[in-house]
């Protein structure tokens, strides 16, 4: 859990450093054998979107973490990158508020970026 822990604090320090918005992070290790944590963001464009997501690969990358799956990059609506232990979710404004993982993974408890740098 604390490599997964570390994993979610560069992805997201990548997505503040493109100016993502309403970063939420959710760990869901109690509820689900998916990932330890999921980390949901926003955009206001579909090149700002984009940039959040190319940074946040490339500071997993940096640090060694190699990504098993990238889904919904060009359309850039709804990006979701699949990193095993942790999955980044980078969205559209209109699309976060149409999926609603936050609501469909309640269960979950969320963390601050804090909580996540106390490892």
């Amino acid at each position: 859990m604390e490599e997964s822990k570390k994993m979610a604090l560069i992805a997201v320090e990548a997505l503040e450093d493109k100016k993502a918005e309403n970063i939420t992070i959710l760990d869901i290790s109690g509820v689900s054998v998916l990932a330890d944590y999921f980390i949901i963001a926003d955009g206001t464009n579909r090149n700002q979107v984009q940039a959040m997501a190319d940074s946040a690969e490339e500071a997993l990358g940096r640090s060694g973490y190699q990504p098993k799956q990238i889904e919904g990059y060009q359309t850039a609506n709804w990006i979701l990158m699949d990193y095993k232990d942790i999955i980044v979710h980078v969205f559209s404004k209109e699309d976060r508020g149409f999926y609603d993982l936050e609501r469909i993974w309640r269960d979950g408890k969320e963390v601050t970026k804090e909580e996540l740098a106390q490892a």
